[in-house]
Order: structure tokens, then sequence, then C-alpha cells
């Protein structure tokens, strides 16, 4: 046993189920300088960014829709977050006790204060929420009315009956269940857009849509108990059977924390202080999930109905070139298989270093032929992704990079800020010029060529993580995120990057993104 841990220790690492030696390659990671992505240039179109022809659009629609009819696909959706993000600005004034006065908030509004601006925007378009009638009818339970409170300027109760246990609790339920849209005739929660989705490019020749949430554990009856609620309607209108699925991150998947030197951290009770793993943990779950092709795509990224139109559009050529290219390498594998002729070689040639635009490497054409198939074998028996990405607007998130590894050679990767080195000579121009955003749009193959699932935590990046300082009861401490679902997570994947248009990714980060035109419904 190391002398760093007890038996205590390790029986609460057990119970977690963490090991010894993984606790001890957390500290050393963080003993280590962090491991930042070598950026050679950005993605850009026609190098390392598709941009699919109309003629392409049509052949892989029809491809996504017979593998659709087959029931290959499975929609996948991250929903495990709080939507306190969302609502940070008005938990800031709200929680203010020298802003009682609406006349105030208006006033430091104008001199520049964000936070009472947000206030400001938000009271304005109040009445536009999907969630205005719900909010409403709660504090009228305890004989409030909404209206009033509004024209008397008591915009704190207003906020306190919609951010706490008062009223709907809004800032502390997950996103998904938080009502985004308004219709003429009914309002619509995150959760029921995605089953709304799911409904029009996610269901079989027999009308099964099968779609998985990630949830938190505290928040799994509550989504539980809203789908078996909805579903019925949703069924009935789009003749459809919905097979709805929950997991949650696992323990397992916690890193522990440690101090400025790189010790274990502890609570009051002398316990090993364990934190989340990030959005990275959430491989595990996709690996136990036992799907052949899976859409992922983000709890908020949605748009009402009027809209939707390009999404489905997409969603199908995304899936279709997911089909394509599973097909050409499947088939180049099942000739590899069989032997190393030339015509076996020259097919998956073209495929690796052709369509894929693999790294040659040094010396290759004088490799024998059986040097070469095992190469191309194992550069092509590998989980496969197809990435939509749009136009760089300004958002925060990640974008596609050719990146060098000394190993590897050059391969296309999503890379998040946080990995990059900004004090390194030319990183900060590469990564400003990147001209396109990783809007988490994506599709995933998950079988090889036999139809074997692969073990998606065999192409991971290990070294791809985030370290980030937090504070505890005053103290500072450094936390450990595990490489990033769709970025170090996939890092060994095969990868193709598509343009998709801007319309097709709608994210509501704060309570003001539902706010924009996006998000609103269609004028009559």
């Amino acid at each position: 046993m190391s002398a760093m841990f007890t038996e205590v220790d390790l029986r609460q690492m057990a119970s977690l189920g963490i090991t010894e030696s993984q606790a001890l390659e957390q500290i050393k990671i963080f003993q280590k300088s962090t491991a930042f992505a070598r950026l050679a240039k950005p993605c850009t179109l026609g190098d390392g960014i598709a941009n699919i022809s109309p003629g392409e659009m049509e052949r892989y629609v029809q491809l996504h829709r017979d593998a659709e009819l087959k029931g290959r696909f499975v929609k996948f959706v991250p929903a495990s977050g709080a939507a306190t993000r969302m609502f940070q600005s008005l938990l800031k004034v709200c929680n203010r006790d020298d802003l009682l006065q609406y006349d105030l908030v208006r006033e430091l509004a104008e001199k520049g204060d964000i936070a009472c601006r947000e206030v400001v925007r938000f009271v304005e378009g109040i009445r536009s929420f999907a969630f205005f009638e719900d909010l409403a009818e709660s504090m009228a339970r305890d004989d409030l009315v909404l209206e009033s409170l509004m024209e008397m300027g008591q915009f704190r109760q207003v906020l306190l009956y919609l951010l706490t246990e008062q009223g709907l609790n809004y800032a502390c339920r997950p996103k998904g269940l938080l009502k985004f849209h308004r219709y003429s005739n009914e309002c619509r929660t995150a959760t029921e857009e995605h089953l709304v989705e799911a409904a029009h490019y996610a269901r079989t020749g027999n009308g099964v849509c099968r779609i998985h949430f990630t949830v938190s554990p505290e928040h799994k009856e509550d989504f539980e108990r809203f789908c078996n609620s909805v579903k019925p309607s949703y069924e009935e209108r789009w003749g459809v059977r919905y097979e709805i699925s929950f997991s949650c991150q696992k323990p397992s998947t916690s890193t522990i924390a440690v101090d400025a030197a790189n010790r274990p951290v502890r609570d009051g009770d002398g316990r090993l202080v364990f934190r989340p793993g990030g959005h990275g943990s959430l491989l595990e779950n996709l690996n136990d999930l036992g799907g052949d092709l899976v859409y992922i795509k983000n709890i908020d990224n949605l748009t009402p109905d009027h809209l939707k139109g390009p999404t489905f559009l997409w969603k199908k050529i995304l899936g279709g070139c997911l089909v394509d290219m599973e097909e050409r390498t499947h088939s180049s594998l099942r000739r590899l298989k069989r032997g190393a002729s030339p015509d076996a070689l020259a097919e998956a040639e073209q495929v690796a270093f052709g369509m894929l635009r693999i790294s040659i490497p040094q010396g290759y054409r004088q490799w024998p032929p059986a040097e070469k198939r095992a190469f191309l074998g194992g550069k092509l028996n590998r989980p496969i992704r197809v990435c939509g990405v749009v136009r760089n607007s300004g958002e925060p998130g990640g974008a596609p990079f050719w990146v060098e590894d000394q190993k590897a050679g050059y391969s296309i990767q999503i890379v998040e800020k946080a990995q990059v080195d900004f004090d390194s000579p030319g990183q900060s121009e590469i990564w400003m010029s990147s001209t396109h955003f990783n809007p988490v749009d994506l599709v995933c193959a998950l079988r090889d060529y036999e139809g074997d699932l692969f073990d998606l935590k065999s192409y991971t990046n290990p070294e791809a993580v985030f370290i980030s300082n937090k504070s505890r009861h005053g103290e500072c401490l450094k936390a450990l995120e595990l490489p990033g679902l769709w970025n170090g997570s996939m890092a060994d994947w095969i990868t193709m990057i598509v343009e998709v248009p801007a319309i097709t990714f709608n994210p509501v980060k704060t309570v003001l993104d539902l706010l924009r035109p996006e998000h609103m419904q269609e004028a009559s």
C-alpha cells in the first residue's frame, strides 16, 4: 500500500470503484506539466472540413434512410447538467439585499452593470418565456398576482418564485425539464423537443425511436416520471413508439482533488475529496450503451418546430455520410483480412490516405506488404465519428484543428481552448485563425467490421485532461477533468468534419437565449 493512502482511504476508493493505482496515476498527472495539444493549423473548407455537394446530400439522405429503417440509429443526449448557470445573473442580483427596488436595478443597468442589465432584459421579456404561465400559477397558490407584482416593480419576489423552492425552483432543476419553447397550444421542455427530433431521423422501419439520456442521480426519477407522462401523446402524434433509457455518471469516473502541493485534499472528517470527472466521464455511458450508429447532441441545442427542417435534413446527411465511411472502411478491412494483395492494399490506402487523410508514415512505401497490411488494418479498424461544425461566430467552445503528434503525425481533432498553450509561440495565432466552431453535433459508428462493439476506452488520449483551480471552504484545490467526450476521449477515432448551416446550432446557455428569434414562436 502506498504511504499516501490509509486502509480507510482504500475502502473509500473501492466503494467508488476506483483503484489505488488509478488515484496515483491521477496525482502524477497533477505533478506533470499540462500536456497541451500541438496545433499545426486550423481545419478549413477543403482542408479538413468537407463541404457536401447537392448530389452527395441526396445520396447521404438515402443511405441514412436505409440504415434508419434497419433500426441502426439511437440518439444519445447528455442531460445531467443543472440549470444553475442559466440563471447566474438573476441569482446574483436576487442575492443582493441592496437591490430591492427595480428602479435601482434599471439605474445600474444603464451604468453598465451586466447582471442588472440581464435582469432588466429578463423582466421586459418575461411574458414571452414558455414558463410564464407556470410561474404565475405557482405564485397564485400563495395568493400573489404576478402581473401586479411586475407593475409595482416587485421583481425580487418574482425571481424567488422562479429560481428557488419557494416556486418553480428552476435554478436547481436540470435543463432538460425546463420549458424552452412556446407554441399556440402547448409549451415544451428541452426533453420533449428531443423526442420530437428523434421521431424525424432516428426511427426504425416499424416506428421505434430509441433515445438515451445521461442524467444526474438526483434527477433520474424526475426524468423517468416526466417522460412516462408525456410519451403517450408524442407517440400518438408522430406514429412512433419510444424506447427511452437513462444512465448516470459512474462514481468510478470521479477524480481525486489535490492542493497546491499536489497532496490529496481531505474533508472535515478526514475523507479524500473526489470530484466529478467532467463530460469525458460519459464515455463510459456511451461504451455501455451497446449502440450501432449513435447521434450525440447536447440537451440545450434546440429550435422550435418552424426551424427544425434544416436540423432534420443535416442530421440525415451526417448519418448518411457516416454510413458511407463505415461501408468503405469495412469493405477495405474485409479485403485486408483475406490477404495483402496489391488490390487490397491499394483500396485500403485510398481510404486511409485519401478519404480519411491519415498521415503516411516515413518510409511506408518501402515496407513489406504484411507490414503495410498490419498498419492499415490498425488505422481503419477504429470507431468512426462525423462531426458537424458551423462557421465561427465567437461562441465559446472547441474547434477543429490539424494536431501534430510526434508518433502518429497529423490528425484532425476537436480541440478545447484549455488544451492550448497560449504562451507557446504561434499557438495563439493558430487558435485565433480558426474558421469553424464545434457545436457538439455528431454521429458515431461504434462497431467494427465484424459487427463487434469497440471498447471505446482504448481509443482515448489519457493526457488530454483539463486541470482547473477550484475553491473549497476558502482553500484552493486543483481538480482534474477526464478527456472531453468529443475531444480527448475520441482522439484516436476515425474523424470526418462536415460544415453544417448555422441555423442548426441554437444553444441555450443563459435564460436570455430563449428570447432570441431562433427560440421564439413563428409570427402568425
